[in-house]
């Protein structure tokens, strides 16, 4: 994990500290499972409290423990690194489903109710389609945006099914495909370009220019395209296949920026915060 950084999310859990690890390969944060047991309970020594819950979820059969990843923090009290015991975020998750305090009820209350909402998505998936327009709106995005965007997630579906036809089966593998793509006409990795522009969980296209979305878009259509009149089958002509997709993005790329003079990839998101590595904090913009 030579990527991580150390990032403390401050104001969460009723503005306590929760200290948290943010992996780059694997774009997930990993948190002090001890600073979320203090959070949520009134042990004297959250430690202790830790360590007797883990021996009972152990005893009960509960997988968590398993998934425990022990990781260099800073102790609040001497400031120096110590191992500490942390969990993703479903792991959070799962553990604060399994602490038995009064402050943890909130937070069950909140996952029970979210479990709720997306079994009725099941039944009418239009709440969910409904659900997505309303955090756009709320995010300030225009409604030709919006309707961009959705058009560009079934044709994303469209692509990752001729790719299924192709073949590709595994999660790891419609990465690779992608990154093909990206990779062509951005010179960049899909990791890569999210960390070019600040971003770690945040959705890359969410935080694109309206010429990069435009240029993505073509990247995978021809993709798409190509894929249907060539039929490749399995990950290397894939591979090449998405290359020459991405290539007709690049094309179109070179073009636009020979007549602007200037490049068309930018660092600017839509973020309101931004993530400030020196000082291990996350500051509003």
């Amino acid at each position: 994990m030579n990527q991580e950084k150390l990032e403390t999310i401050s104001n969460l859990f009723e503005g306590n500290e929760i200290r948290s690890i943010w992996n780059n390969e694997k774009e997930e944060y990993y948190f002090s499972v001890v600073d979320v047991i203090s959070a949520l309970t009134n042990a004297n020594i959250p430690r202790n409290y830790w360590s007797d819950l883990k021996r009972k979820l152990k005893e009960e059969g509960s997988q968590l423990h398993e998934k425990i990843v022990q990781l260099k923090m800073k102790s609040k009290k001497d400031g120096k690194n110590y191992l500490t015991d942390t969990l993703d975020t479903k792991g959070i998750l799962r553990l604060i489903e399994s602490v038995p305090s009064p402050k943890a009820e909130p937070f069950k209350l909140w996952l029970a109710n979210l479990g709720s909402e997306r079994i009725d998505e099941v039944f009418n998936p239009e709440i969910a389609i409904n659900r997505a327009v309303d955090y756009y709106k709320k995010r300030g995005y225009s409604d030709i945006w919006i309707k961009d965007r959705l058009d560009g997630i079934v044709n994303r579906k469209r692509l990752t099914d001729i790719w299924t036809y192709g073949g590709i089966t595994k999660n790891y593998e419609y990465g690779i495909l992608t990154n093909e793509i990206y990779q062509e006409w951005s010179g960049m990795k899909a990791s890569e370009y999210k960390a070019f522009k600040g971003l770690r969980k945040e959705s890359l296209r969410d935080n694109m220019s309206d010429i990069e979305v435009l240029l993505t878009d073509l990247g995978e259509t021809a993709t798409r395209e190509l894929a249907k009149k060539h039929k490749p089958y399995g990950l290397e002509q894939n591979k090449k296949i998405a290359r020459m997709g991405g290539n007709t993005a690049k094309v179109a790329r070179d073009d636009l920026e020979k007549k602007l003079g200037e490049s068309v990839i930018t660092k600017n998101n839509n973020l309101n915060y931004k993530y400030i590595e020196t000082q291990d904090k996350i500051e509003n913009k």
